[in-house]
C-alpha cells in the first residue's frame, strides 16, 4: 500500500480534512471579498487541530495516536471518564459491588512503570466461590533480586539458564516486523528469552540479539524440505547460531489443539515467503500433525536429533495435555529409550491466537492447571521428575498467575498476552484482517510504524522486570526464599460458600515412582497408564 493511498484512509480523514479545511478557509479569509468576520478564527481553530494530528504521527509513544491522528484522542478522553462512569453510573446505583481488575491495565501501569499500587481494598468478591489466595507469613523473608529467579535447563555446557518469565511463542508474519523488533529488544534488554513461534527465525529475531528458543513446528518452517517435510540439515544450520538458546518442537498450541495453523494468504508477504519456504499467493498452514514421526518413540528420537544438531542445546516440546494417555505413552518412551528431553512446555487451552475456530478456543483441551499438574505428577510417578523441567504457558499476564502454576509443578512461565500488551496490543480482535489498529499484527507498513520499536521494547523490559518484583514480594510475605519454594498447600481455593480447600486437596499429588510400584494407586492415573503404550499414541484397549 502506497503512502498516498494510506493518507486517505478512513483513520486520516480527521487530519486530511483538517488541513483541507484550514487551508480552504485561510484563501477565503484573505481573498474573498467582504469576507465574513468568522472565517479567519475557524482556519485558525483548524490550523491548529491539524498541527495536533501532524503531532500524533510524529511522536513515539502512543501507537494508535500515529494510526489514528485526533480522532484517537477520544479514546484516552473515555479512559478518563471511565472510572467515574463507573462509580456513579454501574457501581453505585447497584449493590456496590466493583468491577474485577482489568489485567490488562496491571500490564500497562508495570510496562510504563506507572504506579500500580491503588486504594480502598480487593476488587473481588472475596466469599464468590472459585476465589482464590496465598497465604502470607508471619515471618516474611528477604526479597530475591530479580536476577537471581532464573532456573537452569538441560545439562553440560550447552546448558540454559532461563528466567521465570519469558516471551511465549508469537511468529513473525502473526505479528508485524517491529513488533518482533520490540520484544526481542525488549527480551535482550531484560535478560530473558523470546520464543520464534512455528514461523521461523526472521532477520527481525536477530537484529537486537535478544536469546531465542526456536519452536519448530508440523510445517517445518526454517528447516522444510523443497517438498514440504522436515529437513535435518536446514535445521541444523540455524539451530548452531549462538542467539538459539534452545530448541522446541510443537506438537501443540492451547488455542486450537488438534487443528494446526493458517497465516491467511493476505499476511504472506515476499519476505515470509522466503522466510517459511512457501509459495506466495497461497494460505501458510501448519498442518495438525507432524509428517516426521508418528509415535511416542519417533517424537523423542526426533528430540534426540535435534538436541545432537544444535549442538547439545536444550530440547523439548510444547503441547496442550489433550488424551491423558497420550502423555503417558511419551512417559513410558522415555524409559524405554533412555531419550530424556530437557523441557516440556505445557500449554493451557485459554491460551489466545490471531483465529481460531470458536468451539476449539471454548472447548478443545486441558485447561493449563489441570494440564500442568497432570503432566508433573505424571513425571514424578515415572520417577523422571527431576530430570525434565517444566514450562507453563497460558494467559499469564500477573505475578499471581506465576507463583500459581509454580506451586502447581511448573519451573518457568511463557507469556504471550501480557508481553503482547506491552507493546501496545488493545485487543481490537483484528489480527486476521491485517487491519491492527496499532501496528502489532499487521503487515502494512503505514500500521508498522505506529509501533515505535525502542519505545515499546523498554515497556517490554520494564513489564518483565516489574513482574518477577512483584513475584519477589509475594513469595517474601509467604516466608520463602524463593519461587521455586512454593507448593500447592501455600494455595487455597473457595469451593462453596462453606467450604475452603488448598490446592494439595483440589490436586491429586504423587510419590516419586508411584506408577511404576503400583500404578493401580491412583485414581487420576490408573487408567491412563494401562491405555497407553511406548509404541503408540492409541490407545491399547
Amino acid at each position: 500500500m502506497s503512502v498516498w493511498t494510506s493518507v486517505f484512509e478512513r483513520r486520516y480523514a480527521a487530519l486530511t480534512l483538517s488541513i483541507l479545511g484550514a487551508l480552504i478557509f485561510f484563501v477565503l479569509a484573505v481573498w474573498v471579498p467582504r469576507q465574513d468576520w468568522w472565517l479567519l478564527p475557524l482556519a485558525i481553530a483548524l490550523s491548529g487541530v491539524a498541527a495536533l494530528g501532524i503531532h500524533d504521527l510524529r511522536q513515539t509513544r502512543h501507537a494508535i495516536l500515529r494510526n489514528y491522528p485526533i480522532i484517537a484522542h477520544l479514546r484516552f478522553f473515555l479512559e478518563e471518564i471511565r472510572p467515574v462512569l463507573r462509580q456513579y453510573f454501574f457501581e453505585g446505583d447497584k449493590d456496590g459491588t466493583p468491577f474485577p481488575r482489568d489485567k490488562r491495565a496491571i500490564v500497562y501501569q508495570r510496562a510504563k512503570k506507572d504506579l500500580d499500587k491503588r486504594p480502598f481494598g480487593t476488587m473481588y468478591d472475596v466469599y464468590q466461590e472459585q476465589y482464590e489466595w496465598l497465604h502470607h507469613s508471619l515471618a516474611p523473608k528477604k526479597e530475591l533480586p530479580v536476577s537471581e529467579m532464573r532456573v537452569q535447563i538441560g545439562t553440560g555446557d550447552r546448558a540454559y539458564a532461563a528466567s521465570l518469565l519469558n516471551i511465549s511463542a508469537m511468529s513473525y508474519g502473526a505479528l508485524s516486523s517491529n513488533a518482533i523488533l520490540a520484544l526481542n529488544k525488549g527480551a535482550k534488554l531484560g535478560g530473558f528469552f523470546h520464543d520464534t513461534g512455528e514461523g521461523g527465525v526472521s532477520s527481525y529475531h536477530r537484529e537486537f540479539g535478544g536469546d531465542l528458543v526456536w519452536e519448530v513446528g508440523s510445517g517445518y518452517f526454517g528447516c522444510r524440505a523443497d517438498a514440504g517435510g522436515y529437513d535435518p540439515a536446514r535445521f541444523a544450520e540455524t539451530a548452531q547460531q549462538d542467539q538459539i538458546k534452545m530448541v522446541e518442537l510443537k506438537l501443540s498450541q492451547g488455542a486450537k489443539p488438534g487443528h494446526g495453523g493458517v497465516l491467511p494468504a493476505a499476511k504472506v508477504t515476499a519476505e515470509i515467503s522466503a522466510i517459511r519456504g512457501v509459495p506466495m499467493g497461497q494460505d501458510c498452514v501448519s498442518p495438525a500433525s507432524h509428517s516426521a514421526f508418528s509415535t511416542p518413540i519417533g517424537l523423542l528420537e526426533m528430540i534426540a536429533q535435534m538436541r545432537s544438531l544444535s549442538g547439545g542445546k536444550p530440547a523439548g516440546f510444547k503441547l496442550c495435555i489433550g488424551h491423558p494417555w497420550e502423555f503417558m505413552a511419551i512417559c513410558k518412551a522415555i524409559l524405554e529409550t533412555g531419550i530424556t528431553p530437557d523441557f516440556i512446555v505445557i500449554d493451557g487451552k485459554e491460551g489466545g491466537t490471531g483465529a481460531a475456530p470458536l468451539e476449539f478456543m471454548d472447548h478443545v483441551g486441558m485447561p493449563l492447571r489441570d494440564g500442568l499438574t497432570f503432566a508433573h505428577n505424571a513425571l514424578i510417578g515415572v520417577g523422571l521428575r527431576d530430570k525434565v523441567c517444566i514450562g507453563a504457558s497460558g494467559k499469564i499476564t500477573s505475578a499471581f498467575d506465576i507463583a500459581r502454576v509454580l506451586a502447581l509443578g511448573a519451573d518457568w512461565c511463557n507469556a504471550a498476552r501480557g508481553f503482547m500488551f506491552a507493546i501496545g496490543c488493545i485487543q481490537a480482535q483484528s489480527c486476521h484482517t491485517g487491519m491492527c489498529p496499532r501496528g502489532v499484527t499487521s503487515q502494512d507498513p503505514m500500521r508498522q510504524r505506529a509501533l515505535v520499536v525502542p519505545d515499546k521494547a523498554q515497556r517490554v523490559a520494564n513489564f518483565h522486570h516489574n513482574t518477577l518484583h512483584a513475584l519477589a514480594e509475594l513469595v517474601a510475605a509467604a516466608g520463602l526464599d524463593r519461587p521455586l519454594d512454593l507448593r500447592p498447600h501455600h494455595f487455597q481455593r473457595r469451593a462453596s460458600s462453606d467450604r475452603v480447600i488448598s490446592f494439595a486437596e483440589q490436586y491429586e499429588m504423587l510419590k516419586p515412582g508411584q506408577l511404576l510400584a503400583d500404578p493401580s494407586s491412583s485414581p487420576r492415573f490408573r487408567e491412563a497408564w494401562a491405555l497407553s503404550t511406548a509404541s503408540s499414541f492409541a490407545r491399547s484397549g
